[in-house]
């Protein structure tokens, strides 16, 4: 097996003439043998690989093999074969070669110009060869029988990756599958070493970065992937609006991870930019001219997923999340001990909240316009600003009934959001009814379709020319461990953590989640009373917050009565609790 440079990604320059190598994320290539093999034509073999992964086919011929054969790589089946016209980017290619007796070869197709043959596509390195996302082959003419030791797939990944370092199990079976799909999804789309939005572009987008990210560090604690997409994002910013902010949701995300000052220093100042301060009226609120309106200001993707949404030129997407990057840079510049520049973002933020909820709240029907200038009031603009805690107390439960109301009325990639909204207002029960929902913008429609790898939109239907190896459509990796188990990074680095599940209609919830100082080990049970057991690693403390029911009035931590304040429909212990830990309602 061919192993490349671990920390060398070869881009277009090296291999189609195009542009300079770049360091990246160490890739690995992995060899995979097949789950099943048939034969279906007299000289055609069907090998599959159980689920789909980037990489390309090696093959051990026996002695007397020879002559030449043909190899069908495919994404989808269609009548029990290879669908060799599938819609939109799946992936269907096909590679010629000769067999000399034992002599091992690799099967690859040609590069593909739709993601190598443009400057801002990311390949892979030239050691591993052409890469192409697969489940199934078909081999036309193979000499005599095909076995499973005649072939692997060498798949591409990570080689960091650790597919021990996270678990999740609960008493709902779909949601193992869902959070199982996801998982994979992380790791199969790290093929490129740093992440890119799927196999028809290859390209990083700062949007799909962070939701990648998030997902990442729910799966495998290795923060180099996120670190080089950051970096390369950088240098290559894409085009929409809002992307700009999630680059410092990104550095945010590896500071509370890593808690590194000496990484955040180094670009603490190029993110600056990020806020797009120079777009700023009086009041704080960004503004979009006529190009940024009907082009850069993206607020979902597609288009056809906006919820009919109004742009205007104070957008109200836009805004919130230039709210929201200037409480985090607030937060960034605290940590560097800058304070002076702190106290600034923390001024602009609370004049510019200010500025939001005077110009775009509806106090009448109590909810967000989705723009100055226009009485329209889409989901995205209310899902966002409760997503991101700019909705006041008060008019929080309208927001969310107006949110709740439009169901799944986003795309896979603001579901990330909008799921975070509902489960950070206490709204568990709907938000895992719309991961499992029984419609084609679920989850569930993903689990029960097939696929072994999220996809960019929820079905082929509202997005022809999508591809089926998108990792921003995997949110429910991070989301069923930050919520569901409820464990979160509460200081930088891990030291100190948030326990605080939202079990909704679940019987009992277990997992594994890492970090930097090792794993966080937890299950809950919530019948009758709730129940959890933790074990946390040294050095990380853990904040506990209870869901409280009609039942229990007591907290007992170790058998023994605690501390304990009621707020709300929680349970906060006053102390935090260190090792193996059993803490329960009586």
């Amino acid at each position: 097996m061919a192993t490349p440079n671990p920390r060398l990604i070869l881009l277009a320059g090296l291999v189609f003439g195009l542009a300079p190598a770049v360091v990246g994320a160490p890739v690995r290539l992995v060899p995979e043998a097949p789950a099943a093999i048939s034969r279906v034509a007299s000289n055609t073999f069907l090998v599959d690989f159980g689920r789909v992964a980037f990489g390309n086919l090696r093959l051990a011929p026996p002695p007397e093999g020879s002559g030449k054969i043909t190899v069908h790589f495919g994404e989808a089946m269609v009548a029990g074969r290879i669908n060799r016209k599938p819609p939109g980017t799946v992936r269907y290619a096909q590679s010629s070669l000769t067999l000399t007796g034992a002599a091992t070869v690799v099967a690859a197709p040609p590069a593909d110009k739709r993601n190598t043959a443009q400057p801002a596509a990311v390949l892979t390195p030239a050691e591993l060869g052409v890469v192409l996302p697969f489940r199934w082959v078909e081999i036309e003419g193979w000499p005599g029988e095909l076995r499973l030791e005649h072939l692997r797939r060498q798949s591409a990944f990570a080689s960091t990756w650790d597919d021990q370092a996270a678990n999740f199990r609960c008493s709902d079976e779909l949601l193992n599958r869902i959070w199982e799909l996801c998982r994979y999804s992380i790791k199969a789309t790290t093929f490129a070493g740093v992440y890119v939005d799927g196999d028809r572009e290859r390209i990083p987008y700062e949007a799909d970065a962070y939701l990648n990210q998030l997902s990442h560090y729910a799966c495998d604690p290795d923060p180099q992937m996120a670190r080089d997409t950051f970096d390369w994002l950088m240098k290559r910013p894409t085009w929409p609006t809002e992307w700009a902010a999630h680059m410092i949701f990104v550095a945010q995300a590896d500071w509370m991870q890593t808690g590194d000052a000496a990484w955040l220093g180094a670009r603490y100042e190029a993110l600056k930019t990020k806020l797009l301060l120079k777009r700023a009226r009086a009041d704080g609120l960004l503004v979009s001219n006529e190009a940024q309106t009907k082009r850069d200001d993206i607020v979902d993707w597609p288009v056809t997923e906006r919820d009919g949404y109004v742009f205007k030129p104070v957008n109200t997407v836009v805004n919130a999340f230039h709210l929201r990057a200037l409480a985090l840079m607030a937060e960034l510049a605290t940590a560097l001990g800058k304070e002076t520049e702190a106290a600034d973002y923390r001024a602009r933020e609370q004049t510019t909240r200010r500025a939001f909820q005077a110009t775009l709240f509806d106090p009448a029907r109590g909810v967000y316009r989705d723009g100055e200038g226009t009485e329209h009031a889409s989901q995205h603009a209310n899902l966002f600003p409760l997503a991101f805690g700019l909705v006041p107390p008060e008019h929080r439960a309208s927001v969310l009934g107006w949110v709740t109301q439009r169901e799944m009325s986003c795309s896979v990639y603001a579901a990330q959001y909008l799921l975070e909204a509902h489960f950070e207002q206490g709204n568990d029960t709907k938000a895992l009814a719309l991961m499992t929902a029984p419609t084609d913008r679920s989850w569930k429609h993903m689990v029960e379709s097939g696929t072994t790898i999220t996809w960019e939109a929820w079905d082929q239907r509202y997005k022809p020319n999508q591809d089926w190896n998108h990792a921003w459509g995997a949110a429910p990796a991070n989301l069923l461990s930050r919520y569901v188990l409820g464990v979160k990074p509460l200081a930088p680095g891990w030291s100190r953590a948030v326990i605080r599940p939202h079990p909704g209609p679940l019987k009992f919830a277990e997992g594994k989640i890492p970090t930097p100082r090792g794993p966080i080990a937890l299950r809950w049970e919530n019948s009758p009373l709730f129940r959890l057991a933790i074990t946390l690693p040294d050095g990380v403390s853990g904040k506990v917050e209870l869901p409280a029911s009609g039942k229990g009035g007591s907290v007992f931590l170790n058998g023994k009565a605690t501390r304990a304040t009621r707020a709300g429909d929680r349970w906060h212990l006053e102390a935090d609790v260190t090792g193996t830990a059993t803490i329960e309602l009586r």
